[in-house]
């Protein structure tokens, strides 16, 4: 069994010259999942400004940073035996344009709104959501999906344990106690296991077929957390490439549009960084000599915090600093090289960069300005899946409907088409439902 095969056959004409990775690749930026990505929130809800970065282009930014990282290792490691395994550029380019496929309207807000919704269904998360995009909705075959290459959905799969094994069964989804006349999701009991879906085991036994048995059990084993869900501990080095790139990506171009926007000030960065940089400003005194005398921390952060073009000169610094660090790490125990080797970033850099997504995490993710806007999101998302769910056959659109009937009236269908809206679709469906205001026919969602 290879890591080329497909779920369906199929053969391309004689002419063409594309490999795996191309062809994966021409599927994933023509498909209609990518195309959403361009009205999903990624930090800040659309429409507060045309500057920061949507889904679209962070998953854009993932991409182009795990090729980096991917030719990075080739240089850096010409010699080294995981070389030889490192993914084409195209390949690694599809998987970082998918990562997000899932993501539903509102962003984490939105998937926290949906686990609650299916509470009783199977659950929701977006990476979940991201593999049945994949494997099962997207129409570039009869019932596979986009019909990716078996290597390409491995490394998608970024969490390979079932929803039924991985969640923590104390932690059911609810509301808040306390409200009388609103309904508010509590958001840690609401928060979803990382995993996919049941439904979607063939697919994950099919990917996993070349895999002999022990290295297939050690690959979904759990690792219980105390009060919250099991957490997965393995991925393919694919995968790993992709997910430093994610943080990478995270960690300093979030921060890149959070100060461009105002949201965080030089003295809360001042103080949240200091002591936690030291691998970066060594880089900085030993590639810029001349650039600062003896203070390299107060010369990062003036570059960061100035002018749009210091800030971004030190933006793609960081990055650089990050992407040329990567190493591989051995996980001893599997037969399989694409998943004994992966990909890390050294103790100092990854330090560096878990203080700077902390940054961002705690000084806008969590600001009250961010989590009002969330609360709305999801009160919206809830409010629209609810509606749907009551009289679909009243209110789906008729395609909808059609795939919900076919489909023996499960709610996935109507969580599959929630979690497919942009934002402004999901907004525009509320109010066609709740608001007020007349409506008509032809207003177009």
């Amino acid at each position: 069994m290879s890591w080329h095969a497909r779920r369906e056959n199929w053969t391309p004409q004689a002419e063409d010259a594309r490999e795996d990775g191309d062809i994966d690749y021409a599927r994933v930026i023509h498909s209609a999942s990518f195309r959403r990505l361009q009205g999903k929130t990624q930090i800040l809800n659309l429409g507060d400004s045309d500057f920061y970065r949507t889904r679209l282009t962070h998953s854009l930014e993932v991409a182009q940073i795990a090729g980096g990282l991917a030719r990075q290792l080739a240089k850096s490691f010409p010699d080294h035996v995981a070389s030889a395994l490192l993914p084409d550029r195209s390949l690694i380019h599809a998987i970082g344009c998918t990562h997000d496929f899932g993501h539903p309207p509102f962003g984490h807000g939105g998937e926290v709104a949906l686990n609650y919704c299916m509470r009783d269904a199977g659950g929701f998360e977006g990476n979940g959501q991201t593999l049945r995009i994949l494997a099962r909705l997207e129409t570039f075959s009869a019932n596979a999906g986009a019909n990716l290459s078996r290597r390409t959905l491995l490394g998608v799969l970024k969490y390979p344990v079932a929803w039924s094994k991985a969640r923590n069964p104390a932690l059911e989804p609810r509301l808040m106690d306390g409200p009388s006349t609103i309904r508010v999701l509590d958001p840690k009991a609401c928060k979803p296991p990382k995993c996919h879906f049941d439904g979607e085991q063939d697919v994950v036994d099919w990917i996993l077929d070349p895999l002999s048995a022990a290295d297939r059990t050690k690959f979904q084993a759990l690792e219980p957390v105390e009060g919250k869900h099991a957490r997965t501990l393995h991925k393919s080095l694919d995968c790993t490439i992709m997910d430093v790139a994610d943080d990478i990506a995270y960690g300093v171009h979030d921060l890149e549009d959070a100060i461009a926007l105002g949201l965080v000030s030089k003295d809360a960065f001042t103080k949240a960084m200091d002591g936690h940089c030291g691998s970066f400003l060594d880089a900085l005194k030993e590639k810029y000599p001349g650039e600062s005398e003896n203070d390299v921390f107060s010369h990062m952060v003036e570059g960061l915090f100035g002018g749009a073009n210091t800030r971004k000169r030190f933006v793609s610094r960081l990055v650089h600093h990050f992407l040329t660090g990567a190493t591989f790490v051995e996980k001893k125990g599997f037969r399989e090289p694409l998943l004994r080797w992966r990909v890390a970033l050294p103790a100092r850099q990854r330090a560096f960069l878990d203080a700077l997504q902390g940054f961002v995490v705690r000084e806008v993710i969590l600001s009250p300005e961010v989590q009002q806007l969330e609360l709305k999101g999801q009160t919206m998302v809830v409010a629209v899946f609810e509606a749907l769910a009551a009289d679909p056959h009243r209110l789906l659109p008729r395609d909808v409907c059609a795939l919900f009937e076919a489909a023996d009236g499960s709610v996935r269908v109507i969580c599959d088409y929630v979690a497919s809206m942009t934002d402004t679709h999901l907004l525009r469906t509320y109010e066609r439902l709740f608001s007020p205001r007349m409506g008509s026919v032809f207003d177009r969602l």
